[in-house]
């Protein structure tokens, strides 16, 4: 996925370290491509830190999630694991998942009973695109090569943006704040407000409303839900995503779709289940394949594959893949993400690159074309040697 995470405040469970790299320079030089590399952190364990699916007998889903974090704290018990901090995030008939912290020897316990289906250490995950603060201009060339439509006539569709959040009274969005939250904790968990500026890059692309102002996105108008799981500097947990990708499974409806700009190195089984399962019920994803110049194979999110699920690669305005982009057999499509200009935190506008931008240039598409997404040529150059088609009407 594309790197924009950055590290989480101190928090009782682990978390995943999201690195939005930004420059205070008015002025910025940057290179044609305008990337700033990873963390050297991402995909890093978090010390301690657990995401646990168990099969409980006589569990239930229960909303109260007191009920549900009895029953976790009863599993541990039984297991002589001691119960600290759980916080439970997600439960169906006979199964929960839930994040905790263990001890090198509760993990061993864990990982040979029977009844634990997937024990996986939380983690780092990242994404990192450079900031230019740029003037607006209403069609930008990715949006006229990508081709636009009515978002604002898709009624019964949400487009849900996992990420930093959204600029909530950005004049060039439209914004439902009633759905929107935050899945943070402490002071960043009040509001899905957006105070990196990612997010709002992101929710442009796919929705700028088409009002002769600022920018226009694929889908204008789109009715965008801000789901939040990174601060200002970036930072969240790879919990927090999972988290996210259900709640919009439990809250959406077919025909929805989620982007999600961001990941980390290696394979997280729990969130690539949560969004099979999310995509199994018409729920549509659109997920940058990353920023490392490295096949996305055995990578989370950007690996997973399923028919409502599209990977994105990156390609510059000549078509060209670009050369920071991620690549491999479970890249669906190519999308523009080098030099993308869309709005920015307060009210501003801004120039980004990335994968991150490239993936809501596809989830606009859905937005306003379903799962039959639109694609017109190849990407040239593509280093796996499969040209990937490029997602455009």
């Amino acid at each position: 996925m594309t790197h924009l995470w950055k590290t989480l405040k101190a928090a009782p469970l682990a978390g995943v370290l999201l690195l939005a790299c930004r420059s205070n320079d008015p002025e910025p030089k940057f290179a044609a491509d305008c990337l700033v590399q990873a963390s050297a952190t991402n995909g890093q364990p978090i010390a301690g830190a657990y995401i646990v699916t168990a099969n409980l007998a006589g569990a239930v889903p229960s909303p109260n999630a007191r009920v549900a974090a009895g029953q976790v704290e009863t599993f541990l018990r039984e297991r002589s694991v001691a119960v600290g901090p759980v916080e439970l995030l997600t439960s169906a008939p006979q199964q929960l998942t839930f994040v905790t912290q263990l001890e090198p020897a509760e993990v061993e316990t864990l990982r040979r009973d029977a009844a634990v289906q997937i024990l996986e250490p939380d983690r780092v995950v990242s994404l990192c695109a450079c900031v230019d603060v740029a003037v607006p201009s209403t069609l930008s060339w990715n949006i006229q090569q990508t081709g636009y439509g009515r978002g604002d006539l898709q009624t019964s569709r949400t487009a849900w943006v996992i990420d930093t959040g959204i600029d909530l009274d950005h004049p060039d969005l439209n914004i439902d704040t009633q759905r929107s939250r935050s899945f943070l904790t402490g002071e960043s968990a009040s509001s899905a407000e957006d105070l990196n500026g990612h997010g709002t890059h992101v929710a442009g692309i796919i929705g700028a409303l088409n009002n002769g102002v600022g920018v226009t996105g694929v889908a204008s108008g789109a009715r965008l839900v801000a789901l939040k799981v990174l601060d200002q500097l970036g930072e969240g947990r790879l919990s927090g995503v999972i988290s996210a990708v259900n709640h919009v499974r439990l809250n959406g409806r077919a025909g929805d779709v989620v982007n999600l700009s961001l990941g980390g190195e290696g394979q997280s089984t729990t969130l690539d289940r949560a969004i099979q399962q999310a995509a199994n019920v018409g729920i549509l994803f659109a997920i940058a394949a990353g920023n490392e110049s490295q096949s996305v194979e055995g990578q989370s999110p950007a690996g997973v594959n399923h028919p409502n699920v599209f990977t994105v690669s990156a390609l510059n305005q000549q078509d060209q893949f670009a050369p920071f982009s991620n690549y491999g057999p479970s890249v669906d499509v190519a999308a523009y993400g080098v030099r993308v200009r869309s709005t920015y935190r307060d009210g501003r506008y801004a120039t980004l690159s990335g994968t991150s931008m490239a993936a809501p240039h596809v989830a606009g598409l859905l937005y306003i074309r379903g799962n039959q997404l639109p694609t017109r040529g190849t990407a040239l150059n593509d280093p796996d040697g499969q040209a990937d088609p490029v997602a455009r009407q």
